[in-house]
């Protein structure tokens, strides 16, 4: 009897040895689980105990970018927040890092638990440079947007005011031309703010094999009437080799005319704006316009691919940009896998290339 019952223990010792080292082995799998999921955030993770000790930290947390002194800012803003929150409440600090390059980081610490019983507090790192960025851009476009737009229309309000108590027919034509000129102008504005949008949003859906030569001969088509009536004269180089690009037709016809227009619009009266294509050995195709017009400052070189940069805006006013048509050939460059460069001296004129891998 007494080595039944002690084989019972025995037996209930074993079972009881069994479900400790199973549930041992179930909270090493969840440990091992909940460190391979911190380890694929996007984000530094630092887990923090109670007591504001740390006991868990995944790897982006360790090699922050931006080297010693950076990595050091950053672990004296996670104490802060954990410090500030004290396992009891949410606490977010930004740290502005100034580079190079400069970073903006988030970090955010947020209780563990229940909020009567903080088991720790968890700190997310976020790297917000690229919204913060991205902000930026959008606050410039709107008002850049707001400061065109307002122009010609005000424009036409103060034209249309003066028209209305105007009598005299010669004046009342000329200002009905001029309020002609300003609707217009805030009508290319707006037609190159919607080109630019659906670039930007269209990458290269439906994209297929696209020649060259049609695209430069479509695009000479539409900027023809714009160069007789300035006086330029349209010189295509486009040899007979047959040249395809994988893309939009659409949107190389836009970047070849916004490039052309350009050219045309600041050259001399009886000067020549030529277009040429050719290929490289290295698998480019490039689409190259030259002018010899007024020709772009050095210092301005780096900014004239941005949405209304214009070197010479009372030039632009003249002749009725928006600023936009480099942006958009910029972005139809990037869209296709490809780049625009410029080359430039002042008073002897400009050459743009549209390079484009070759299909």
């Amino acid at each position: 009897m007494r080595k039944q019952r002690l084989a019972e223990r025995l037996a209930a010792a074993e079972r009881r040895s069994a479900e400790v080292d199973e549930r041992a082995r179930r909270d090493a799998t969840e440990a091992a689980r909940l460190r391979d999921a911190i380890e694929a955030l996007p984000h530094a993770v630092v887990v923090c105990d109670i007591a504001g000790n740390i006991v868990l930290r995944n790897r982006r947390s360790l090699d922050l970018e931006g080297g010693r002194h950076a990595a050091a800012l950053v672990e004296r803003a996670v104490e802060e927040v954990v410090a500030a929150g004290g396992g009891t409440r949410p606490v977010t600090q930004t740290l502005e890092l100034h580079g190079p390059p400069p970073q903006a980081l988030q970090v955010t610490a947020t209780p563990m638990g229940r909020a009567d019983r903080s088991s720790g507090t968890v700190v997310l790192v976020d790297d917000v440079s690229e919204l913060r960025r991205l902000e930026a851009v959008r606050r410039d476009f709107v008002a850049n947007v707001s400061h065109e737009l307002r122009t010609p229309v005000g424009a036409m309000g103060v034209l249309a005011e003066t028209l209305a108590d105007e009598r005299d027919p010669e004046v009342m034509r000329r200002l009905a031309t001029r309020i002609t000129a300003e609707a217009e102008r805030a009508g290319r504005l707006i037609d190159g703010l919607l080109d630019l949008s659906r670039i930007e949003a269209a990458g290269l859906h439906g994209s297929r094999r696209v020649d060259v030569g049609s695209v430069v001969h479509t695009a000479l088509e539409r900027v023809g009437h714009l160069a007789e009536q300035v006086g330029v004269e349209l010189v295509a180089r486009t040899g007979d080799a047959d040249l395809a690009v994988e893309g939009d037709e659409n949107q190389l016809v836009s970047a070849v005319v916004n490039l052309l227009e350009n050219a045309v619009k600041y050259s001399d009266e009886r000067s020549d704006v030529e277009v040429s294509v050719v290929t490289s050995a290295s698998g480019w195709v490039d689409v190259t316009v030259r002018d010899r017009g007024i020709g772009i400052p050095a210092k301005d070189l780096e900014r004239i691919f941005e949405r209304f940069y214009r070197v010479d805006r009372a030039r632009s006013r003249e002749t009725g940009g928006s600023g936009l048509g480099l942006s958009i050939v910029r972005h139809v460059a990037t869209n296709h896998g490809g780049e625009v460069l410029v080359e430039s001296q002042e008073g002897i004129g400009s050459t743009f290339t549209l390079r484009l891998p070759y299909s």
